[in-house]
Formats: structure tokens, C-alpha cells, sequence
């Protein structure tokens, strides 16, 4: 590595991703040091943030406790008047104007580089998670695996769930904190890696590390930032890969290939970049083994892309890899698509514009028959949490901070929430760790089986996930996403599909998936209503007896 790759510029990606509608709220980059921002992620709100966390922020500082049955009042300094709409439900008032869009653009330029005799300390640093004192109790150390138990014992997907604090030490079994990945244990850190956006109106959403060490490379793709709110009380994933031994000196750049593409996929993911010091990681991947890995990299990049280049990114890169690596099931169409996620953008006028027409056949799509198949009739399922659901939360009213829906989005598509269904985790004791993991998968009308697994940080939108643009011939994305794709065939199984692993706690059989959810899902009842972070809440306290009045 290049003494100039030290030390580059560190950011924490933006959760909103409904740049074509909304005003994109993007961290600015600040240059600093691995230790320095170590620091800064765990030490509180010092970086420019997205409205919704900044909302979230000012009322876990300023809390607005419940007063005289269902008043607001303000704990520290006088309140503002506060806003005419307010209640469980949301006011769709036409004079709601939207926000302008900004073309600012967040950017981490290169990578950075952990010093070997700084590890420890920056290992530390970034791990500590100051945590409030009331928090910190620890769990029961003979009930929750360590580390390596936990990558040594059977667990063929490699797909975790982030530890979460106020639950039960049994529903944290399996899962890992930042501290479990940077561990020793893993290996002996040399250096990491972020990344930069060069694209207006979009954001750089991926959330992965590139760790290198003394004993070879390892690849963690995951959906939480760099900050200690997403690593405590909320619903995250993680993808953690083998640890990649490196090739014999000499050997050939393409050698170490998985079945899947693997390390192909992920150099041309970061040569998109089109970055010098990224270029040196590409470099570091080329000498290692990656042939151990079982999950299929998907991923998108900002552009505009026509012919071959259409099927490299976003919707259509999965449907590519359905068509070529999946098989046909019985009774295929009348299997549901299901999407959860934490943010939402613009999907038009009506179902027809996107979501049930072009994003659909993506992801119903399964394997390559020449028969036309009747996507269009494929059940659509969407998990998003309600109001109810953030205000019993462990964090209450300010867990929407990471939840960004915005009402000037929501009253232009109320068709849309006749798909939406709760957010419910009871076999996984995380009913009330809000999601801030996004996942996709193609399931079973009985809900037992499931053709396809995709855990990623692509949110529901066409900035992430892509859209048509001259009558087809053209697919434009706006943001950087990464996820990994889970399929049947890559793990022994000729069926076509996994079996649901009903309990995440059990000892079911390694082919059995962990969804982190309850199956089926709960569609919305009549009085229920998604939620959306910037209108106020004030009918009914949280779990912290707050209110939520957001500006």
C-alpha cells in the first residue's frame, strides 16, 4: 500500500435513498485518522446527518414527556408552537410542500489504513460503543457463544443478526456486535477500506469492510453504519465471510474464483469506483482465495447503463441471476415476493409505474423457461413498521429517526400501503429492535419454503434499486448498494428452495434459513398506519413516556 492510503476520508452513509422525489440528506466527509474515527463513532451526533436522525437526535436530547394525559412538554429549554398535524395518523394536506432537492454529494475518498502497531488501539476505539450507563449491563457470558463458536459451529449461510441491548441474553445467541467482527479472533488486522459517490442526488448506501490481515482477507457486507445507534437497539444483518487464505506467489489474478463469481463481481464492484486506492485493494483481492464463498454479490452503481451493461446492477442483475441459477417450483406464481426495508422513495402515480411492473418481474423471476410466466400475478408483500410498532419499541419514538419516510412522499402513493404489512419478530425476540436491515426473498403461498434469499442495504427505491429510462433501453441508478444473494443450489440443496427456519433459537438443520422475521406477515389493520418520521406523534407516549414532535 501507498503511504497516501493511511489515512483518507471516513463518512457515514445516509439512510435515504428517495432521491428522485426528496431532499437527500448526505454526511459530509470529514479527513480523519482510523482512530480519530473511532472516536467520532461512538462518541454521539458530531457529523452532519440525514433530517430524520437529526429529528431523532433532538428529541432523545430534549424529550417531550406526556403531560396531563396527552400534552407534550418539553423537558429542557421552551418548545416551539408546535404544528397543527398530529396524531397516530398523518395529515395529507396538500400545501405540504416538498423539500428541494440538493445535489450535494457524499464522498470518502479511497481507503484507509489501519497502522499495525495502532491496531489494538483502534480496534478498541471503533468497538467501545459508549452505551448509556442505565444500558450497560452485561449478558450472562455462559449463555451468549463467543466469537468463534459462533463462525465454527454449522453455520453454513454465514448470515447473522446484530446483538441487541434490553432483550433477553437467549435472542442475542448467534448474533454478533462491531466488537465480535473487529475481534482477534477473526485475525490480525492490517487494514480496512471505505469508499466515495461521485453522482448527484444519490447516496453512497453500501455498508461494507474489507479487512486485511496477516492471515489473509476478509469481506463483511452488513446494513448497519458506523454509529452507535445502529449497532444497539436495532434489527441489522451481517454477512461475514470465510477468512480467504492468500494464493501461492505467482498464481494467476484469476485463480481463486468461487462458483458463484464472487471475487470477480466484487472487483468489478469497486473498479466502478473508478478510484486509485481502491485500485490497490483490487490488487489485494486478486491474491487471495475466494473459492470458499456460497452467496452471489449484488450490487449497484450510480449510472446510466444500455445492452450487456443493464444486467450488471439493481433489479436487473438479480433477475439475471434467478434466470441463470435458480430452478422452477411448483405453483411458482402463486409464491409471494416479500420486501422489508427502513426508507422508501417515490414509486409514481400508481403500481404500474414500477413496483408491480418492472421491479417485479426482477424479482419474481425463477429460472430461465422459455414458458412466459404471469409475474404480473405474483403476490407482493412489503414489511414496514407502523407507528404502534415504533412507539413500543426499546427506543420509542426516536427509533424513526431511522425509518425516513417522509409524508410529502407518502401522500403522493397511499396505493402503496395497501401492500404493507407489520414488523413482527417474536420467534427472534426482536419484535422491538427496529429494522434497519433490508431483505428480499421469494417464499411459498404456505410460507414454509423459500426459492431465494437477498440480504442488502438497498432500500425500496428506484434511486437504489434502478429504472427504466428510454422505453427499456436504458436502466438508471443513483446510489452504491451491496448485498449477497442466498440460493438453494449453492448450498447441496436440488429442491429449488430452503425450508423456513421457524425458530431462530432451535436446532433445526443447517439447510433450514434464518429469516429474521415472523412468517407469514401481518398485513395492516384498518387502524394502522406506516410510519412516517416527519409529522407528530402525540396521543400517545412511547415506551420512554415521550412524545414525538420532530421539528
Amino acid at each position: 500500500m501507498s503511504q497516501a492510503s493511511e489515512h483518507g476520508k471516513w463518512t457515514v452513509s445516509s439512510s435515504e435513498e428517495s432521491a428522485d422525489d426528496e431532499q437527500v440528506d448526505r454526511e459530509e466527509p470529514s479527513s480523519s485518522s482510523p482512530q480519530q474515527a473511532g472516536r467520532e463513532a461512538t462518541a454521539g451526533p458530531r457529523y452532519s446527518c440525514s433530517e430524520a436522525r437529526k429529528a431523532a437526535h433532538k428529541r432523545k436530547a430534549s424529550p417531550l414527556k406526556c403531560h396531563d394525559g396527552n400534552s407534550p412538554q418539553k423537558l429542557a429549554p421552551a418548545q416551539k408552537k408546535r404544528p397543527p398535524q398530529e396524531g397516530l395518523g398523518w395529515c395529507l394536506s396538500s400545501s405540504d410542500e416538498e423539500d428541494s432537492l440538493e445535489g450535494q454529494t457524499g464522498e470518502a475518498d479511497g481507503a484507509a489504513r489501519v497502522k499495525r502497531e495502532d491496531r489494538c488501539c483502534a480496534s478498541k476505539e471503533v468497538a467501545s460503543n459508549e452505551l448509556p450507563q442505565s444500558h450497560k449491563s452485561a449478558e450472562p457470558s455462559d449463555k451468549v457463544p463467543d466469537t468463534w463458536d459462533l463462525l465454527n459451529g454449522g453455520n453454513s449461510f454465514r448470515f447473522f443478526l446484530t446483538k441487541v441491548k434490553g432483550i433477553k441474553s437467549e435472542y442475542n445467541s448467534g448474533a454478533l456486535h462491531i466488537k465480535d467482527i473487529l475481534s482477534p479472533l477473526l485475525g490480525t488486522l492490517v487494514s480496512s477500506a471505505q469508499a466515495k459517490l461521485d453522482i448527484a442526488f444519490g447516496t453512497h448506501h453500501t455498508k461494507m469492510m474489507l479487512l486485511c490481515y496477516e492471515e489473509g482477507l476478509r469481506v463483511v457486507i452488513h446494513t448497519s453504519n458506523l454509529i452507535n445507534e445502529d449497532w444497539y437497539q436495532k434489527t441489522q444483518g451481517i454477512w461475514l465471510s470465510p477468512l480467504y487464505r492468500r494464493l501461492p506467489p505467482g498464481a494467476d489474478g484469476s485463480a481463486g474464483e468461487s462458483h458463484t463469481n464472487f471475487k470477480s463481481d466484487l472487483i468489478n464492484y469497486l473498479m466502478s469506483y473508478n478510484s486509485p486506492t481502491l485500485n490497490e485493494w483490487v490488487e489485494v483481492i486478486k491474491q487471495h482465495d475466494l473459492s470458499e464463498t456460497r452467496v452471489y454479490l449484488l450490487g449497484s452503481s450510480p449510472g446510466r447503463y444500455q445492452g450487456n451493461e443493464k444486467e450488471k446492477w439493481g433489479h436487473l442483475r438479480l433477475r439475471k441471476l434467478l434466470k441463470e441459477h435458480t430452478t422452477r417450483v411448483p405453483d411458482q406464481d402463486l409464491w409471494p415476493v416479500i420486501g422489508q426495508f427502513s426508507s422508501i422513495g417515490s414509486m409514481g402515480a400508481d403500481q404500474s409505474k414500477w413496483l408491480c411492473s418492472e421491479f417485479r418481474d426482477s424479482l419474481a423471476a425463477l429460472g430461465n423457461n422459455a414458458k412466459t410466466l404471469t409475474n404480473h400475478e405474483v403476490p407482493i408483500h412489503l414489511v414496514y413498521p407502523t407507528v404502534d410498532n415504533v412507539r413500543q419499541s426499546l427506543e420509542g419514538y426516536p427509533a424513526g429517526g431511522s425509518l425516513p419516510y417522509s409524508i410529502q412522499t407518502a401522500q403522493k402513493q397511499l396505493w402503496l400501503h395497501t401492500y404493507f404489512h407489520k414488523w413482527s419478530a417474536e420467534t427472534s425476540g426482536r419484535s422491538h429492535a427496529m429494522p434497519h436491515i433490508k431483505t428480499y426473498m421469494r417464499v411459498s403461498s404456505d410460507f414454509q419454503r423459500i426459492a431465494w434469499f437477498l440480504v442488502t442495504s438497498a432500500n425500496l427505491s428506484k434511486a437504489a434499486w434502478g429504472a427504466f429510462e428510454k422505453n427499456g433501453t436504458q436502466l438508471m441508478i443513483r446510489s452504491y448498494e451491496l448485498g449477497v444473494l442466498f440460493l438453494p443450489s449453492e448450498f447441496g440443496l436440488d429442491t429449488g428452495y430452503f425450508q423456513l427456519k421457524e425458530n431462530l433459537l432451535s436446532d433445526e438443520p443447517v439447510s433450514s434459513f434464518p429469516v429474521p422475521y415472523d412468517l407469514p406477515p401481518e398485513k395492516y389493520g384498518s387502524k394502522d398506519r406506516p410510519w412516517i418520521w416527519n409529522i407528530p406523534y402525540t396521543r400517545a407516549p412511547d415506551t420512554h413516556g415521550n412524545m414525538w414532535v420532530p421539528k
